[in-house]
C-alpha cells in the first residue's frame, strides 16, 4: 500500500501532467544532429588542443580525492585561478564546482542579517536559491529597470547587492551593465554579474563582458562559469583578494564540496589558453546569431525579439501551449536539428518557446535549412 508520502509526489507529477509540464530526460540526440541547442558556442568541448590536454591528465589520479580545504588543492588548480584572475582583470579568483554551485556559494555566505539584496526578476535559479540560503531581505526589480531597482534601493539597509547576469539565459538580452555600474556607484551598492553566458565570448580574448566593457572596477563580484563557451564544466568567482579568502572560510559550497577532477583543470588551462586567438570565431558566432534572426523573422508565424543574442527564444505567434511546442521542437529533430523546446515551469506559462543557440561552426546553409524545417513544422 502506497504510503501518504508516495501518495503526494505521485499526485504532484500527476498535476505536471495534466499540465504537460512534467520534466523527463530528453532522449540522448541521434549522432549527427545539426547543433543548436547546446551550449558549447565556440565548439571547446571538441577542440583538439582542449582534448589533448585532458587526455594527458588521465595519467593523473582520476578525482581530486577532497575538498579543496584538504585533499583537493593542487598546484594546477591554484595555477589555473591565477590565470583566471589575470585574463579577466581581477585581483582574485576561486573555483566552484558549476556556476549554480558559485552563485549559491556566493549569495549564501556575503549577504549577511541586515543587509539587502535586489535581484533582477529574470535571474537565474541558483541565484534565487542562493538568495534563499541567506538572512538578508531580498527584493526582486523589474527586468532591466534601473528606476525601479532606484526606488527599492531607497528602502534597502546595510550592505546592499544588486545581481543581474549579462546575457539572460532564457530570452538571451544583455543586461545595461555600464548604467548599472553607474547607478551602483552613485549609490553606494554591490554589483554582482553572472557571466555565465558571456564568458569567453565579449571582449577581444573573450573576458566577459564586464571587461569588454571597462567595468571591472566597478563590479563587485563575477560569476565565470565554464560550462557554456569554455566546453567544460565548473566556474570562479572573481573579484578582491579578500572577498576570496572570505569565501574560502564561509562558503558552504566551497568548503564542503569534492574538488574538481585534475582533468577538468587541464581542460579549462587549455580552453583558456586557446580563447584569445578565437576572436575571428566570435566575430563568425556573432554574424550567425543576426542572420538567425533575420531569417527566422521572416517565417511566418514566428517571432525572434530583436534584442536576443546568441541565444534566441522562438515564439509563435498565437502561443500553441507546451505539447505544441515540444511536438515542433520533435519535427525539428526529426529534420536533423537538435533544437529543445522550452516550457513551464522553467518560464511563465503562457510563454513556451523554442530555444536555439547559435555556435561558431554552423553555417548559414544549417540556418536555411532550420527555418525551412521549422515553418513546415509550425504550419502542420
Amino acid at each position: 500500500m502506497p504510503s501518504s508520502l508516495h501518495q503526494r509526489l505521485a499526485a504532484e507529477l500527476a498535476r505536471r501532467d495534466t499540465a504537460g509540464t512534467r520534466r523527463r530526460l530528453p532522449t540522448p540526440p541521434a549522432p549527427g544532429l545539426t547543433d543548436f541547442s547546446s551550449n558549447d558556442y565556440l565548439g571547446l568541448s571538441r577542440h583538439p588542443q582542449v582534448q589533448a590536454a585532458v587526455q594527458a591528465a588521465t595519467q593523473l589520479p582520476a578525482g581530486s580525492t577532497g575538498s579543496r580545504l584538504l585533499t583537493g588543492n593542487s598546484a594546477a588548480a591554484e595555477a589555473l585561478e591565477n590565470h583566471l584572475a589575470h585574463f579577466h582583470g581581477a585581483e582574485a579568483a576561486l573555483l566552484f564546482n558549476s556556476g549554480y554551485a558559485a552563485n549559491l556559494g556566493f549569495f549564501g555566505a556575503v549577504p549577511r542579517r541586515g543587509d539587502t539584496i535586489l535581484y533582477d526578476e529574470a535571474s537565474h535559479a541558483s541565484v534565487k536559491d542562493g538568495i534563499r540560503a541567506t538572512p538578508a531581505t531580498a527584493w526582486s526589480f523589474r527586468h532591466h529597470d534601473l528606476a525601479d531597482l532606484e526606488r527599492k534601493a531607497a528602502r534597502a539597509t546595510g550592505a546592499v547587492f544588486v545581481a543581474v547576469e549579462a546575457l539572460y539565459s532564457m530570452d538571451g538580452d544583455v543586461a545595461p551593465l555600464a548604467e548599472l555600474a553607474a547607478l551602483c556607484q552613485r549609490l553606494g551598492l554591490y554589483l554582482v554579474v553572472d557571466e555565465a553566458h558571456t564568458n569567453g565570448l565579449y571582449g577581444l580574448r573573450g573576458e566577459g563582458l564586464v571587461a569588454a566593457l571597462g567595468l571591472q572596477d566597478a563590479v563587485f563580484a563575477r560569476i565565470l562559469t565554464f560550462g557554456k563557451a569554455l566546453g567544460s564544466q565548473g566556474a570562479a568567482v572573481a573579484g578582491s583578494a579578500l572577498l576570496r579568502d572570505y569565501l574560502l572560510n564561509f562558503s558552504r559550497p566551497f568548503i564542503y564540496t569534492t574538488a574538481l577532477p585534475p582533468t577538468t583543470v587541464a581542460g579549462l588551462a587549455a580552453a583558456y589558453e586557446l580563447l584569445p586567438g578565437l576572436q575571428p570565431a566570435r566575430e563568425q558566432l556573432f554574424r550567425l546569431s543576426d542572420y538567425l534572426k533575420v531569417t527566422l523573422n521572416a517565417v511566418s508565424s514566428l517571432h525572434v525579439p530583436d534584442s536576443s543574442h546568441v541565444i534566441h527564444p522562438v515564439f509563435f505567434t498565437q502561443n500553441p501551449g507546451p505539447a505544441a511546442v515540444r511536438a515542433v521542437a520533435a519535427a525539428a529533430q526529426a529534420a536533423g536539428f537538435d533544437v529543445r523546446a522550452i516550457v513551464a515551469p522553467t518560464v511563465p506559462a503562457g510563454t513556451e518557446r523554442l530555444r536555439l543557440i547559435v555556435h561558431s561552426f554552423n553555417t548559414e546553409a544549417e540556418i536555411d535549412a532550420l527555418a525551412a524545417a521549422l515553418g513546415l513544422a509550425v504550419s502542420c
